[in-house]
């Protein structure tokens, strides 16, 4: 799977869910451990590779289509979507995939383009209001 990813000098071009805007990923190591390298413009995200078979495990549960909910770290996630569940403690990761102190939000604007891409998920691309299931 890594390697749909890509690296750092052939990272994989996406899409946001509403097709407005481009950004790449590609997959690194920090601080020894595995991460996903999301570059938007001049922004750069982390988010822990784990967080890839995580969502997966949790749509397949939740068996239906879920809201993505994007927001930035510093505003509150709505309840009961992507972007809340990538926050909350009781994740299996036990707190935020995003790694980057005030950069750790956006989990459900760039992670659910990439399941997509990955063949692990459905997302709705519509201006609004997207969601995702798992495939």
């Amino acid at each position: 799977m890594k390697e749909k990813i890509g690296t750092k000098e052939n990272p994989l071009a996406l899409k946001t869910p509403p097709l407005s805007s481009g950004y790449t990923m590609h997959t690194d190591v920090k601080d020894g451990k595995e991460i996903l390298v999301c570059t938007v413009g001049k922004t750069v995200l982390h988010y822990d590779y784990s967080c890839l078979a995580h969502l997966h495990t949790m749509l397949k549960a939740h068996g239906d289509w879920m809201e993505l909910g994007s927001a930035d770290e510093q505003k509150p996630a709505k309840e009961g979507t992507v972007e809340a569940w990538a926050r909350a403690d009781t994740n299996p990761n036990g707190g935020w995939y995003g790694l980057k102190k005030g950069l750790r939000g956006r989990f459900g604007m760039y992670i659910p383009p990439l399941m997509e891409a990955l063949g692990l998920a459905e997302v709705t691309h519509e201006p609004k209001a997207n969601k995702m299931r798992a495939i």
